[in-house]
């Protein structure tokens, strides 16, 4: 959500430049994290048609999953922000994650995922070149474009 795509030739260090069988073939320049948090949560609203505060608890738990998927959590205080907009504590927020991740890790595993998630930036592969690889290429797109 509002993230700019552009050739490759203008992409800038923090951009994502996208290759496909080892060409570049495009640049997305993200938005602070932030932003585009408050920019999925209000598409979402509309898409329901109410405020998220008003959606019944299993809607809720599907929002839920969603912004997992898009990335929401890797958002420094997007718990929190989830929590607020669906009306709900962040423990809630919490209990509706691990619902559908099984057991519960230990808090110390939790806080390397935490440490993790607060890099707030899709993983570029495993080459450490810079470069998105064409395996995560569709992740990417969906996650900073909404899917289009």
């Amino acid at each position: 959500m509002g993230a700019e795509l552009l050739g490759p030739d203008q992409a800038q260090p923090d951009d994502v430049v996208l290759a496909w069988e080892g060409k570049d073939v495009i640049a997305v320049r993200l938005p602070q994290l932030s932003d585009s948090l408050d920019h999925i949560l209000a598409a979402m609203e509309r898409r329901h048609g109410m405020p998220l505060a008003e959606l019944d608890r299993r809607t809720k738990q599907e929002v839920v999953r969603t912004l997992e998927a898009r990335g929401a959590f890797s958002v420094r205080h997007g718990v929190e922000t989830v929590a607020g907009a669906l009306g709900v504590s962040r423990f809630t927020v919490y209990n509706y994650l691990n619902r559908d991740n099984g057991p519960r890790p230990s808090s110390r595993a939790r806080g390397r995922v935490r440490a993790a998630q607060r890099r707030g930036r899709p993983s570029s592969g495993s080459s450490g070149d810079g470069l998105l690889h064409e395996r995560n290429f569709n992740k990417v797109l969906t996650w900073c474009c909404g899917g289009r």
